[in-house]
């Protein structure tokens, strides 16, 4: 069994001008990774592929949340299901990949199973005592479909997607988004040598903008930025600054005008960043790969790939997010080194620009404490 691992070292302030950082060991010692993946990601609705990929009966694919293995699948009754792709008899996975299949079989000894997970043929297992092939069935996982994204709960005592994800959609609906509509164009992963939670802090807030972002600071009005919280999720406005009289109107790496007034720009805990506009729609997944290495996905999408000017913009979205990525890793890196240092403990909030990052510490501490 593993050694509970103390916590006592960290209690958030409620007050954010009294409030101080989460420890430095909290983001060192390999054990809070474990903890993390069973209290936090385990309990959370995690994005794992594209609807568009298990759209017709039969489809199907393979995927991970963090150490556990999963196959997603569209019934015969067209209905989306979700199985751990582990084979009851030795453990061994029932799918590759991603393709289209009558059953799912393991490749170990044979075993079939059918798309609702019913065990259909175990060979040779005559003459076993006390075993009922009946009730033999792949473990399901709790799934839901949201925007062009297939999401997954571990929990067995889950809340339903809605409870999380249900503000958020109302108010993408309202603003006249249409999630459902958007196709991936592109995708990128990088691989960063610092903690999930170094890369997540850095992501909510804008206090850094002036010194490690010198093209995105010349594009966004700096004094009107902030960050909203909510039970699990925060909002952040970024409003682009106008063009002042005089200036090149070619100073913008994105877009301008009416539509960037209305993007949205989401993070729900614990690590998914949603960017959505009228015509493309942006998701970074932050996946922890180890406790010193994380994986962020980069995912665009646009509501009809083709040419013309909204391609263009498309197009310089991504290289100017691109950028800025490669800035946010040197950050990142940095300060994972830096909490190895024996001269760092602990910091404190700036209370007009780090409300963001005290919430998701805040959140971390509450679900890490929990039964």
């Amino acid at each position: 069994m593993r050694a509970k691992l103390d916590l006592t070292d960290y209690s958030p302030a409620e007050t954010l001008a009294k409030a101080a950082t989460m420890p430095a060991r909290w983001y060192i010692e390999p054990e809070f990774l474990d903890l993390e993946a069973e209290k936090i990601f385990h309990r959370t609705w995690q994005p794992v592929g594209l609807l568009e990929d298990v759209a017709r009966i039969g489809d199907f694919f393979s995927c991970e949340v963090l150490d556990q293995p999963l196959v997603i699948l569209r019934n015969n009754a067209g209905e989306l299901r979700a199985f751990y792709n582990v084979c009851p008899h030795r453990a061994a996975v029932v799918a590759h990949g991603r393709g289209n299949r009558k059953s799912l079989q393991c490749k170990y000894h044979g075993w079939t199973y059918d798309l609702d997970g019913k065990l259909l043929r175990a060979p040779e297992f005559e003459g076993v005592e006390d075993w009922d092939a009946e009730s033999v069935c792949l473990r399901a996982v709790a799934v839901a479909a949201w925007g062009p994204w297939v999401f997954v709960n571990l929990d067995e005592s889950a809340q339903p997607m809605s409870a999380t994800y249900g503000a958020i959609e109302r108010e993408i609906a309202a603003a006249g988004f249409n999630l459902n509509q958007m196709r991936l164009v592109e995708r990128r992963d990088y691989l960063i040598d610092c903690n999930w939670k170094v890369y997540v802090d850095n992501y909510l807030e804008g206090y850094h903008l002036p010194i490690a972002h010198p093209g995105l600071f010349r594009e966004v009005d700096y004094d009107q930025y902030r960050v909203e919280t909510h039970r699990y999720y925060s909002k952040q406005y970024a409003p682009i600054r106008d063009v002042a009289p005089g200036e090149a109107r070619d100073r913008r790496y994105v877009r301008s005008g009416e539509a960037e007034e209305d993007a949205l720009y989401y993070w729900i805990f614990p690590n998914v960043m949603l960017n959505v506009y009228l015509d493309n729609t942006s998701i970074n997944i932050i996946i922890p790969v180890g406790h010193e290495k994380t994986l962020t996905r980069f995912e665009w999408y646009f509501e009809a790939p083709g040419t013309g000017e909204g391609w263009e913009s498309m197009q310089q979205i991504i290289a100017f997010s691109d950028e800025i990525q490669q800035e946010d890793i040197e950050l990142c890196e940095w300060v994972q080194r830096g909490l190895r240092s024996k001269a760092y403990e602990r910091g404190r909030f700036s209370v007009l620009r780090e409300n963001g990052v005290h919430h998701f510490q805040s959140l971390v501490r509450e679900f890490l404490s929990r039964d």
